[in-house]
């Protein structure tokens, strides 16, 4: 007797996967509330209060000095190589990959593009807002500054603010943002949170960022994610027309979607017959049926048995004809006659 194999865990996984994608009925999109507009606020004046520390030489700047002057990348040498490849996770051209193929997947599975639409949304506003940030201020980092104790600012660079670190922030948080249960949206938002920390904080240990760059970075990062409801109405009308455009390429290319199924009608009832079309089908189902006409390959005239036929000596017979020959199928005479010796 066969037993029937338990699935494992990873049968179960497969076959989640392969179930049929659906449309999502109610996508949970955030709104502009008042809440996440105080907010907002609240991030852009600590946003332009940064730029004001920094453009003024205040205690943040003497603070970015210290730092650098410590040289934490000497004094934790043995991690050196962790923060190498940790710091990837706030590369725009990595970071974007990998996102971008999960919230494609989710784009097929779905059958939506909000994420992959989001996800270009909230790349284009940083690099916007960041990009534009960078050059107008134009800081040096701290291996390329030129006098101690200054802000470094107005002098070509583009550190300020920090580009990995914003970029952490927006790429691993519209994940959170993305999620479709609150439950979800609070364990990526941490998780997004503790990266883009951590990414920031390697930029400093690294050298490659002043400390100031890390915490303005950050609130850039926060900045594009708490304005992106704004950008929703944008997505969903680009959405609607790109599909509008893929159903107009379908019917110009003579593909056309498959016609709805039609019910099956109910079947008709048939009336009775009547006396005189009672006795018309009976006399149809008595008489006979007509006579079969004769093959094709079958010599016409009436067809006789071998035993009715006259013999015929073949042409050619060495055997020459015989008048005493009795034809077959007859009776021997009575009488023989006789013949003189």
């Amino acid at each position: 007797m066969r037993t029937k194999r338990n699935p494992t865990r990873l049968d179960r996984v497969f076959a989640r996967l392969d179930r049929e994608p659906e449309r999502p009925a109610h996508l949970d999109v955030p709104k502009m509330s008042r809440h996440r507009v105080v907010l907002l606020g609240a991030t852009l004046a600590f946003y332009l209060a940064i730029v004001w520390l920094v453009v003024t030489t205040s205690w943040l700047v003497r603070l970015d000095w210290q730092v650098m002057f410590f040289r934490p990348y000497q004094q934790w040498a043995g991690i050196h190589w962790f923060v190498d490849y940790y710091v990837v996770l706030g590369q725009r051209g990595p970071t974007a990959v990998m996102v971008a193929s999960w919230l494609g997947w989710r784009s097929w599975r779905q059958h939506t593009l909000r994420p992959l639409l989001t996800l270009g949304a909230v790349l284009l506003l940083l690099n916007i807002t960041v990009g534009a940030a960078k050059l107008g201020m134009g800081r040096l980092g701290p291996h390329y500054a030129t006098i101690i104790g200054s802000n470094e600012m107005g002098q070509g660079g583009d550190i300020f603010p920090s580009g990995h670190t914003a970029n952490a922030v927006v790429t691993w948080g519209i994940l959170a943002y993305l999620a479709s249960t609150p439950r979800a949206r609070r364990w990526l938002s941490a998780i997004s949170a503790v990266t883009s920390l951590g990414v920031g904080l390697a930029t400093v240990y690294l050298g490659t960022h002043w400390l100031s760059d890390v915490l303005l970075g950050w609130v850039a990062g926060l900045l594009v994610l708490l304005a992106l409801p704004w950008c929703e109405p944008t997505i969903a009308r680009t959405e609607a027309y790109v599909f509008d455009l893929r159903d107009r390429w379908r019917a110009r290319g003579g593909t056309t979607a498959p016609a709805p199924v039609t019910p099956v009608p109910a079947p008709a009832r048939l009336k009775p017959l009547t006396a005189p079309q009672n006795e018309t089908a009976a006399r149809e189902a008595i008489s006979p049926a007509p006579a079969s006409r004769a093959p094709v390959y079958l010599a016409p005239g009436p067809h006789t048995t071998r035993s009715e036929r006259t013999p015929v000596t073949p042409i050619g017979s060495r055997r020459p004809p015989h008048p005493d020959r009795i034809v077959r199928g007859t009776s021997a005479p009575a009488t023989r006659p006789l013949t003189g010796g």
